[in-house]
């Protein structure tokens, strides 16, 4: 008889189990951010975690040789599935299926769902993560939508607990950077999407300018020797949109670049400038040449909300962990019927709580139970008549679940919960209509207290 082997209890490299405090910080976003969305006038909507592969599609990959390389694909009697590589193109395929039935503009919201990517995890980076977005679909004037956008994303990182002083939303427009391409003459396809892609890797680690402009020419060698083929364009070509980037201000950009697609895209980004204004979130965008965003699917209107406050990985290292929303403008044309407009941002919510679990004065603490002791299982009845009055007034409540321990078990295992508070009973309590309190993070010694139990709920709410 073959014996069956013992598994060891491990988590595949790129996930996560959530516990405790994160969890709980975890779960106060997500109320925050569904409450913020619905405030805005978003309503809901819930996609499968599956789409047909085509759906998906090849416009999400860096990889030329294998598009869907990031995507966990998988076939079911024929037909290629794949888990969700993000929430909008589930929400894309949806009102492609139901526009007729939809408002106009279509707005909705998705929030905390898991998202499945096959890339190489990092600091605040797993191969599943939560999302919450938003799109505005159908037909819109594009600078007040995008000015919505950016009035969402400032007032939600506001109610999540960040300062103004605590986070930049980054615009740009695809329009300007597609424009000097047509200027600089580069036509290919494959060899544009490098293109955008190397302007895109700006501001990570370990690339800046010189390791944009490797990327634009030949290759990039990395510090673990790594070669990366490049865009191979020329000297020139390379060095005007290495010039492009340089410039940080709109009004120096539109001297500079006068072809009309260029044009248009800063035109653009001045409406949308000027529409800001009236909302009060306007000094929290800034313009940013470099932000395109490596996705092929974006056209126009191009965001990123960049963190300014110190973050580390587990080893205590100061780290960029890039962007904790991102988003734009995008034109759907791959499904059947008529083409159709879109715009919408994505907060990562599993990266935003890694930053923010590192930021003082966010309330990220479990809401933890007062422990109902058992002291003699003949009580019992007592007990759970204590345990009913505490969950009856709202307060988290649980009953020790051994009547066998002595006390010091229970309140050992009250110590490894963290419990604030300990309701003791033993014969003498019952017999004096009493309750006994034990302050779990007191001094010891000075860390008990004999009530009323008429008092049990107020003295109770002093501890939890």
């Amino acid at each position: 008889m073959k014996e069956n082997k013992l598994l060891k209890p491990e988590l595949p490299k790129g996930f996560q189990d959530l516990r405790g405090n994160k969890l709980s910080l975890k779960k106060k976003l997500l109320n925050i951010i569904e409450k913020n969305f619905i405030s805005f006038g978003f309503s809901p909507l819930e996609t499968s975690p599956m789409e047909l592969s085509s759906v998906i599609g090849n416009s999400l990959a860096d990889d030329d040789d294998n598009p869907m390389a990031d995507v966990f694909t998988f076939n079911d009697s024929g037909t290629d599935i794949s888990l969700r590589y993000d929430l909008s193109q589930g929400c894309i395929r949806y009102y492609s299926q139901n526009f007729l039935e939809l408002p106009n503009p279509y707005k909705r919201y998705q929030v905390g769902e898991t998202v499945y990517r096959r890339e190489k995890p990092g600091n605040g980076r797993f191969k599943s993560f939560g999302q919450c977005d938003v799109d505005i679909i159908g037909k819109f004037d594009v600078k007040q939508a995008n000015a919505e956008l950016c009035n969402i994303i400032a007032s939600t990182f506001i109610k999540c607990g960040l300062k103004k002083s605590e986070f930049v939303i980054n615009i740009s427009n695809r329009k300007i950077v597609q424009g000097l391409m047509d200027e600089l003459k580069i036509v290919d396809e494959k060899q544009r999407q490098k293109v955008l892609r190397s302007i895109d890797k700006l501001d990570k680690k370990g690339f800046g300018i010189k390791g944009v402009e490797e990327l634009l020419k030949t290759e990039r060698k990395d510090s673990s020797g790594a070669i990366t083929k490049g865009a191979n364009l020329s000297d020139d070509q390379a060095s005007q949109i290495i010039d492009f980037l340089k410039v940080k201000d709109l009004n120096e950009l539109k001297k500079n670049i006068k072809n009309p697609l260029s044009q248009e895209g800063i035109k653009e980004l001045e409406e949308l400038f000027e529409v800001l204004k009236y909302g009060k979130y306007a000094d929290q965008v800034k313009f940013n040449s470099a932000k395109i965003r490596g996705l092929d699917i974006y056209t126009g209107f191009i965001v990123e909300t960049n963190l300014k406050f110190e973050v580390k990985n587990p080893k205590g290292k100061v780290i960029d962990p890039g962007s904790c929303c991102s988003g734009g403008e995008y034109l759907v044309t791959k499904f059947k019927g008529n083409p159709f407009l879109g715009s919408g941002i994505s907060i990562g919510l599993d990266r935003l709580v890694f930053c923010l679990m590192q930021k003082e004065g966010i309330e990220a603490k479990e809401q933890k139970p007062a422990l109902v002791c058992v002291m003699d299982s003949k009580y019992l009845d007592k007990y759970y008549e204590i345990l009913n009055t505490l969950r009856d007034n709202d307060i988290n409540s649980e009953i020790f679940l051994e009547s066998n321990k002595k006390l010091s078990k229970q309140l050992d295992y009250a110590s490894r919960r963290e419990l604030s508070v300990a309701i003791i009973c033993g014969e003498n309590e019952f017999k004096d209509n009493t309750i006994t309190l034990k302050n779990l993070q007191g001094v010891k010694g000075e860390n008990q207290i004999t009530i009323p139990r008429e008092n049990l709920i107020n003295e109770v709410k002093k501890y939890i």
